[in-house]
């Protein structure tokens, strides 16, 4: 008898410019906003049995701006905001590393910073997720790329950056005014 281990599908979520209005190095509570649709999409996309993981460059740590400490407690913020909606993600997974970074240890190239796969290759081994199956949403071509070398299909958003981003995307990647129209069409795909 053979058992088939079934894995899970996920949504792989940008931060800046797709769930939160842009502020440029977010880290302080008070400057986070959410873009007006992005708590029902999430929501969305936990009630259709979707995986919701965040994956963020967060080059303002390998600069100094702040620390991964400041970023944990602004995505703790995140998920009490969201519950309040009935909404959560399920892992963040955030990049601190920068080249040109001021501190030593987060100042080198790595396997994980956007346009890179890294983080959703190390959320799909720990997570059971079906890459071929799942989905990347963001407001960069880096983001997108990052999903396609996972092999995820991309989906831009126009909030953020997607506007000024939307003539760098790939051939066959669409673009959606927000992250709930974009949603909205992933669900409307799946049913």
């Amino acid at each position: 008898m053979v058992f088939v281990v079934k894995k899970n599908r996920a949504v792989f979520l940008d931060r800046d410019g797709t769930i939160n209005v842009e502020k440029g190095y977010l880290h302080r509570i008070e400057d986070f906003h959410f873009i007006p649709g992005a708590a029902q999409a999430i929501k969305l996309l936990n009630d259709k049995g979707f995986l919701v993981i965040v994956v963020t460059n967060q080059s303002g740590i390998a600069r100094g701006y702040y620390t991964a400490h400041d970023v944990s407690l602004l995505h703790r913020h995140v998920d009490v905001e969201l519950a309040r909606s009935g909404a959560s993600v399920d892992a963040y997974y955030l990049c601190p590393h920068h080249p040109q970074g001021a501190i030593r240890k987060f100042a080198k190239e790595c396997k994980c910073r956007k346009p890179l796969p890294g983080m959703l290759l190390d959320a799909a081994e720990k997570l059971s997720i079906d890459l071929d199956r799942s989905y990347m949403i963001g407001d960069k071509a880096a983001d997108l790329e990052a999903g396609l070398r996972a092999g995820c299909r991309s989906l831009l958003v126009r909030t953020g950056y997607g506007s000024e981003e939307i003539s760098m995307l790939p051939v066959g990647v669409a673009s959606y005014a927000d992250l709930l129209e974009a949603v909205s069409a992933i669900v409307a795909s799946e049913a």
